[in-house]
């Protein structure tokens, strides 16, 4: 009777260790495909999240410029986060035969306008978004293309054939860059208006050329032919406009 009591006794304990073995692989399993699927899909959704955050936050920048620029407001001062990534000031004047310019040709009229840009640079998701013109622009990096996610403020008036553009230039003193939590301070350092020029009937013309490392060539192509039903494919032109009023204005970033 003792022997039989005794192998029960260790059949019991054979049991219960095997039911732990179990139930421990069963877990470690789990965190396994929990951190083999979950944690790259938790990862994704982070970067996505960051990068709408920093679309949203360059979208604010830009009617803050908007604001120095048509509505006289003398300064301005927004708080952002900056994830996944880091905001940076470019200046045109710091490297000048590699800025993005735009060139504008019309009958009396000539410019070639090499803007600055605020640039998010995401690291993680491989992505830039330009505020550079007036207006928000976004690439990948790993595939060519680009879009508009903001248009700058330009308007062509069908009934008087008036072209109003206006070219925003964004400097600072020194090269600024900003990771996580950030407060960009601008303000207006100068504006020119330079007299309408009008010729009847006249062909305006402008094409974009891009920074070598940053083409957003298909960004403003789109808003060219789009919404401005401009034709050709750079340089792109407007036919039987009588007038055309170019605005400058300098934005300054004090800091970032």
């Amino acid at each position: 009777m003792v022997a039989l009591y005794d192998k029960r006794s260790n059949d019991r304990g054979v049991s219960e260790s095997i039911g732990f073995l179990l139930i421990f692989t069963i877990v470690i399993a789990g965190i396994g495909l929990v951190t083999l699927y979950g944690y790259p899909m938790l990862l994704q959704q982070q970067v996505s999240a960051d990068e709408k955050i920093m679309e949203k936050n360059t979208i604010v920048l830009q009617n803050d410029i908007k604001s120095l620029a048509y509505k006289t407001v003398p300064y301005k001062e927004t708080s952002l986060k900056i994830g996944g990534g880091s905001l940076t000031v470019y200046n045109a004047s710091y490297n000048v035969a590699n800025s993005p310019t735009l060139t504008i040709t019309y009958p009396g009229y000539s410019e070639s306008f090499k803007s600055g840009e605020l640039r998010y640079e995401s690291v993680s998701a491989q992505t830039d978004i330009s505020l550079q013109n007036g207006a928000v622009v976004m690439r990948p990096r790993i595939q060519p293309g680009s879009t508009m996610l903001a248009e700058p403020r330009w308007f062509y008036d069908a009934q008087t054939k008036t072209m109003v553009i206006s070219l925003i230039n964004i400097t600072s003193d020194t090269i600024m860059a900003r990771e996580g939590i950030g407060t960009v301070r601008m303000k207006l350092n100068g504006t020119e208006y330079p007299p309408a020029v009008e010729s009847i009937g006249g062909t305006l013309t402008i094409s974009y050329t891009p920074q070598s490392d940053q083409d957003y060539s298909v960004a403003w192509g789109n808003y060219f032919t789009k919404t401005l039903k401009m034709s050709g494919t750079g340089p792109y032109t407007l036919t039987n406009v009588d007038k055309l009023v170019v605005k400058k204005y300098e934005v300054r970033i004090e800091s970032i």
